[in-house]
């Protein structure tokens, strides 16, 4: 069976460099193509055996109504027997205006008549039909294109099973905009000012003998579990294929990394399909 992933988000929140980190990965891309083409598109590469994964670039220059037509394309799809699936990047406002003002690009809404800010909460409007079915939705604010490339491998790694992430983040650098479900764990013991542990991270030894014990952090910590063991298989039933859970402290290195860590020891031989993601942690390497 092939593999449509239609890759979209707002302007400057690295669509095209997704496209091209596919590309990497092995899918067929082509950028900008009009929604209501999709259908002829997958018809005339059914009989191409070679080609598998096959990656859609679509944006706001599609016509209004092609974007307002976005549900009954991908009905059509699923009617010739497709697995599709939507990855839509996004990112803060003020990240993308400034994006914007140092690449000194021009937005594709705007005009003399609209300023940057008016043009991206009308992008925003626009392809909201898109972001609302998005089976992956990823937050670029503060992600390089090295970082974008690494979360991408993570998350397209799956065999049409429910992929579950658990990302340890620092509420420092921002919550994750893609996150389905955030716990924050910064009322547990800090390891950062004891000055043995600060530059360690929650995956060694140290900040696991540090932490395990405390009552609070065991009292969260079946909180958690228990709270997941009970809905992520009622998720998991629901027709998606990528559910995030965030858990964050205030760097994101120490707490949250060992509360991640624990929890994917616990539920991975109940729910195999779980995977890791330290957010900072990826950004310090």
């Amino acid at each position: 069976m092939k593999h449509l992933l239609i890759v979209s988000g707002r302007s400057g929140s690295g669509k095209s460099s997704a496209l091209n980190i596919l590309e990497d990965l092995g899918f067929y891309c082509i950028d900008n193509l009009p929604i209501s083409l999709l259908p002829a598109l997958i018809k005339h590469l059914e009989s191409t055996a070679d080609i598998r994964q096959i990656g859609v670039g679509i944006d706001v220059r599609s016509l209004p109504d092609d974007l307002r037509q976005f549900d009954k394309v991908l009905s059509d799809i699923d009617a010739l027997g497709i697995q599709t699936d939507t990855l839509f990047l996004d990112a803060r406002d003020d990240v993308l205006i400034a994006r914007f003002s140092s690449t000194r690009r021009k937005h594709p809404l705007s005009n003399p008549h609209t300023s940057l800010k008016e043009a991206i909460a009308k992008e925003s409007e626009l392809l909201d039909p898109i972001a609302n079915r998005a089976s992956i939705y990823l937050d670029t604010s503060i992600l390089n294109v090295h970082e974008l490339q690494h979360t991408l491998t993570t998350r397209l790694a799956h065999d049409n099973k429910i992929i579950i992430f658990l990302e340890s983040f620092g509420y420092k650098h921002g919550v994750p905009l893609d996150a389905d479900f955030v716990f924050d764990v910064r009322c547990l013991p800090n390891p950062h000012w004891q000055t043995s542990l600060r530059d360690l991270t929650g995956k060694e030894q140290a900040i696991k003998d540090f932490l395990t014990g405390h009552a609070d952090v065991e009292s969260l910590y079946h909180d958690i579990s228990d709270f997941l063991l009970k809905w992520l298989p009622r998720l998991s039933s629901d027709h998606r294929h990528y559910l995030t859970v965030a858990i964050g402290c205030t760097g994101g290195q120490h707490r949250s990394v060992y509360m991640v860590e624990r929890l994917f020891q616990s539920l991975s031989p109940v729910l195999p399909h779980i995977q890791i993601l330290h957010r900072e942690l990826v950004r310090q390497k």
